[in-house]
């Protein structure tokens, strides 16, 4: 890995936002280091308010959306919510039909088949809503680049209003109102929204027609947090304010399926990262395994007991998919193997057995393990369709782009995409997409790097400098757990290799003059050797708590060392 120490702020505007805050020159740099220089930034940071967020009418055709959403109502039209089937698009579902439905009874939901459909509106799912006299469809989570189906639906007498956060492509789709802040005629002063964020800008806008407020809203915010986590969009600005307050309604009231969710694990306080790992994927694998329905049943659903069925067989999908994306992987790693003899700036492999749902998890591991732009393709019906996942740095989504003459359809952001192609295309398409990320890419960006923010001794870590950096949460892109590097350390005599299998590293670490805490590393066993019979170490770590037997104390959560 490289490591690499962030630039260090100028010493008057430490100085300047210490004296301000009363705070030590740590904080103060790990503050500017994110953008924060005045006390009035740092309070907003510190306490996120709903009063931060922008007006909703500030999005262009938010007036032309809540114009035809309340026509609908006015005239007693079928209404159609229509999201696709990962965990950004069934909280988008979720939380636009439960909100039409407080005031409204003609509401329905359709989320695509992953199988026969594919990503986002299809022409299945127009020709359900003609066949069952909708008029309106509300798209969330997509519709962006859905030219000719908004155009085919309008033919039929069914309007469109979409909701997507994903780039346009050259042209707009002529529907009633496209609410997308990344439309470049769009001034809208945040960009970063998920499809869920930008669908809660539209009942917000809907809310305050009827004269109410943002605290009339709040118990749509476990939906919006679980897809801003989920999505891996930046914990800045909108998205950090929607974050906070969506985590205290998960911790204190969320909503049936979110809670028999979390009936599950044993956890007290759930963080965005547990949001993540937790809660996303069991949403997720009901789409990935079965039908991206059985999600938004679970989110929908306000019977305790029925919530808490729903949540078991979602679960029971979990497992599948656990398994199913752990096989593919390792045939996917031997498929590598045998290819290695080629040097390659990418990694793309096929196999036309493997589970469409799960490719995206398996992209992401041969990601992981090979540091590479990674394609994972399998069948799907008569062509090929791929995830794709990118190095830190690396828009994977204009590699694409580039390569478009060899692709029926594509669709997504700087690190994780989706595509088809027809199958007669896919040698040329794999050759251009290596030409082109071998051209464009830096070669730097093949090694995986660890960025720290700030290099300090042990004996800076406090209880009381830790309570002043659990606030700096919730962390996400843009705003990461802060990482330290630390020189001169040496472990006191008891590091060893733990965990059933003995893949990860426990130690305590001291260094001359400070007392001594307890480091881990999760699968760094192999790194052993460095840190035996006392030799010197230096680290790069997060700090975090550990809590054993009732007692809490804090650790060192190491993401590598060297000699």
């Amino acid at each position: 890995m490289r490591w690499t120490l962030k630039p260090k702020p100028e010493t008057s505007k430490i100085e300047a936002l210490q004296k301000a805050l009363q705070i030590d020159s740590v904080l103060a740099t790990l503050l500017l280091q994110r953008g924060i220089e005045t006390y009035d930034q740092a309070k907003s940071f510190f306490r996120p308010s709903l009063d931060d967020l922008h007006d909703p009418y500030l999005m262009k055709d938010m007036d032309k959306a809540v114009a035809r959403i309340e026509k609908a109502i006015a005239n007693n039209e079928n209404i159609l919510v229509y999201g696709d089937y990962d965990v950004d698009g069934t909280t988008s579902v979720a939380l636009m039909s439960t909100y039409l439905k407080t005031r409204y009874s003609l509401v329905h939901t359709y989320i695509p088949n992953r199988y026969d459909e594919g990503y986002g509106i299809s022409y299945k799912g127009v020709n359900f809503a003609l066949e069952n006299d909708f008029t309106l469809i509300i798209a969330l989570d997509c519709g962006i680049k859905s030219i000719e189906k908004v155009a085919f639906a309008k033919e039929k007498g069914i309007d469109f209003v979409i909701c997507d956060h994903h780039r346009p492509g050259d042209d707009i789709p002529k529907a009633a109102a496209v609410l997308d802040p990344k439309r470049e005629d769009c001034n809208y002063p945040y960009k970063e929204l998920c499809g869920c964020g930008v669908g809660f800008k539209l009942i917000q806008a809907l809310a305050q027609k009827e004269g109410k407020t943002l605290d009339d809203l709040t118990e749509y915010l476990d939906l919006v947090a679980t897809a801003i986590g989920a999505d891996i969009v930046p914990i800045t600005g909108e998205n950090r304010v929607l974050a906070y307050y969506g985590l205290l309604v998960i911790n204190t009231n969320p909503r049936p399926g979110i809670r028999a969710i979390l009936s599950q694990v044993e956890k007290t306080e759930l963080t965005i990262t547990d949001v993540v790992f937790i809660v996303a994927p069991r949403i997720n694998a009901a789409g990935r395994m079965k039908h991206g329905n059985y999600a938004v049943a679970l989110l929908t659903e306000t019977e305790e007991d029925l919530a808490a069925k729903y949540a078991s067989e979602i679960n029971d999908y979990n497992l599948d998919r656990r398994e199913t994306d752990k096989r593919i992987t390792e045939e996917a790693l031997k498929q590598i193997e045998e290819q290695k003899e080629q040097k390659r700036f990418t990694t793309v492999v096929y196999d036309e057995t493997w589970h469409k749902g799960v490719i995206g998890i398996v992209a992401s591991r041969l990601t992981e393990t090979y540091y590479r732009p990674t394609l994972v393709f399998t069948k799907s019906g008569e062509k090929l369709a791929a995830s794709a996942r990118s190095v830190k740095d690396f828009d994977v989504y204009n590699a694409l782009w580039a390569c478009s003459e060899h692709l029926e359809q594509f669709g997504g952001h700087k690190y994780a995409a989706g595509l088809t192609l027809k199958e007669e295309n896919y040698e040329a398409f794999k050759q251009a997409f290596e030409d082109v990320v071998a051209k464009t890419i830096d070669k730097n960006l093949l090694v995986p790097e660890i960025k720290a923010d700030i290099e300090i001794d042990l004996d800076h870590i406090t209880p009381k400098f830790y309570r002043v950096l659990k606030q700096f949460a919730p962390f996400g892109p843009n705003n990461m757990a802060p990482i330290f590097m630390t020189e001169n350390l040496t472990d006191t005599g008891y590091g060893k290799c733990v965990g059933a299998d003995k893949t990860h590293l426990r130690l305590t670490t001291t260094q001359p003059g400070a007392s001594s805490i307890v480091c881990i590393g999760f699968g760094m066993g192999d790194k052993f050797d460095l840190i035996s019979d006392k030799k010197p170490f230096r680290a790069v770590y997060s700090i975090d708590e550990n809590e054993w037997q009732g007692k809490v104390s804090l650790q060192l959560k190491l993401r590598d060392i060297k000699a």
